[in-house]
């Protein structure tokens, strides 16, 4: 099966995290931490937003964006406000990392400069009062783009209905 990498960048808010790691573990996804974090791992926002899929996760934590690169080759798809590639546009190969920044703030501007090839970007309004989607949204929409493109190995797409 093809293996796709989410990366949290110094995540802030539990909830976010708690509804990725739940993403993650529903369609196999494995799951990257940069610290720092704005809480902590047994944080009771994160696990109720996580709810009982903790130990379905393949997670790793990093101390920082410097250690995440030296143990991960890549390829790097960094999801940004500031991308100019539409994230459907782009083909993502086996053992792709989505990389997310942090709710307030992004990715770092020295990254995205460094890589603008490889910056993607959700459309949206052109107004600066919604300014960014939130980063779990923005998670699960990238995932599943992948998955589609992909054909979703290995997951169920088909449900069926009980008796009532």
């Amino acid at each position: 099966m093809p293996q796709l990498n989410i990366v949290l960048v110094e995540p802030e808010i539990p909830q976010n995290t708690g509804n990725i790691s739940r993403t993650c573990a529903a369609t196999g996804s494995r799951l990257h931490i940069v610290k720092p974090m704005g809480f902590t791992i047994d944080d009771r926002k994160l696990k109720r937003a996580g709810l009982d899929y903790w130990h379905l996760l393949d997670i790793t934590y990093y101390e920082n964006l410097a250690e995440f690169f030296e143990k991960n080759a890549g390829p790097f798809f960094y999801f940004t406000t500031k991308g100019t590639h539409i994230y459907s546009d782009v083909s993502y190969p086996d053992g792709a990392y989505l990389v997310f920044g942090k709710e307030t703030k992004g990715l770092p501007e020295e990254l995205l400069h460094e890589h603008p090839e490889s910056c993607v970007r959700l459309p949206m309004l052109d107004d600066d009062a919604a300014r960014s989607l939130n980063l779990s949204n923005t998670v699960a929409v990238g995932v599943y783009e992948v998955l589609r493109q992909w054909g979703f190995p290995a997951l169920r797409t088909q449900g069926h209905l009980t008796k009532y």
